[in-house]
């Protein structure tokens, strides 16, 4: 654990100083970038510079992502479709530049993109939002509006009511049916009203309880939930995820209780050093990344508080 945390070096407070770096060049004494000296004359600076600096930082390496992970391709066929780790990922980051500064092209190419995914994700049995079919479809449909056209945007909504949820499929939010959920979420929030009905939801919200309480204890979680034979908590393949998913739809009162007592269940079981359990099976303190371990957890709580367990969340997570 130790080798995977960084101590804190940042002061509690700071005044800020927006002359500070041009005093600096004035005087020829501006610090090297890395050094500490340098991270202290940025923490100086008003957030509206530092903001600006940052998104032009982030615009340059949007850049260099599409020219390495597109341009590059010269009318290759696609390998990797998926947001996670394929070129979905790069239309994603150039619909988010596109919210960001309205460039246009940002979402000409975001669209020609999508297209290409549709292409290579046609006979894909992941259903997930970030490494399946339906985040192909359900960006597509989105970016479809932002472009006002309306009859690319049905067309990519016709696709998404056509993915088929086989019974084998897994849970979690990464592969599984938390993974289709949050697609059906991210079509509803941007295109408006229930564009994907809660009738059509609600089986699959079903059908995660009902996994769930197979593996669940009396003692212990009254949900839990297998990936590669092991119980995971994790927010990729496992409890936190599920939960985090579960929490923007409106349960019944049964279904509320169960995912609290989950909740309280993972915050009982907090490792010492802060971090969590990646699975039922190893208590080890190692994983620390969204995908097992604290930063994914913590995302759940943040949501949690808001929803669920907030006095409890809040305490838990130090912001009350």
């Amino acid at each position: 654990m130790l080798l995977r945390s960084f101590p804190k070096m940042f002061f509690e407070f700071l005044l800020e100083n927006p002359d500070l770096e041009e005093e600096l060049e004035m005087k020829d004494q501006v610090p090297e970038p890395g050094s500490e000296e340098h991270l202290l004359m940025l923490l100086h600076i008003t957030y509206d510079r530092v903001a600006e600096r940052l998104k032009a930082a982030a615009l340059e390496l949007k850049k260099t992502v599409v020219d390495e992970t597109w341009n590059s391709l010269q009318g290759q066929k696609i390998g990797d479709f998926s947001l996670y780790s394929g070129a979905l990922g790069t239309a994603f980051l150039l619909w988010k530049s596109f919210q960001v500064t309205g460039n246009q092209d940002d979402l000409r190419i975001c669209s020609e993109i999508i297209k290409a995914c549709d292409s290579a994700s046609v006979d894909s049995r992941d259903v997930s939002f970030i490494c399946g079919r339906a985040g192909v479809c359900a960006l597509g449909a989105v970016v479809a509006k932002n472009m006002k056209n309306v009859k690319l945007m049905d067309s990519y909504v016709s696709k998404f009511r056509k993915i088929e949820l086989t019974e084998d499929l897994p849970d979690g939010l990464m592969h599984g049916r938390a993974g289709y959920l949050w697609a059906c979420l991210f079509i509803n929030y941007n295109l408006g009203g229930e564009v994907i009905l809660s009738k059509g939801m609600a089986p699959v919200i079903e059908k995660i309880f009902s996994n769930g309480r197979k593996m669940g204890t009396k003692h212990g979680s009254p949900l839990m939930f297998e990936w590669n034979g092991k119980k995971c908590w994790g927010a990729a393949h496992g409890l936190a995820g599920i939960m985090h998913v579960l929490m923007h739809f409106n349960l019944q009162k049964n279904q509320r209780d169960e995912v609290k007592r989950a909740l309280l269940y993972m915050i009982r079981n907090e490792l010492p050093s802060g971090n969590y359990p990646s699975c039922e099976e190893d208590k080890s303190d190692e994983l620390v990344h969204w995908c097992h371990g604290a930063p994914g957890i913590a995302l759940t709580f943040v949501k949690a508080a808001k929803v669920t367990l907030k006095n409890c969340c809040e305490q838990h997570l130090g912001t009350e």
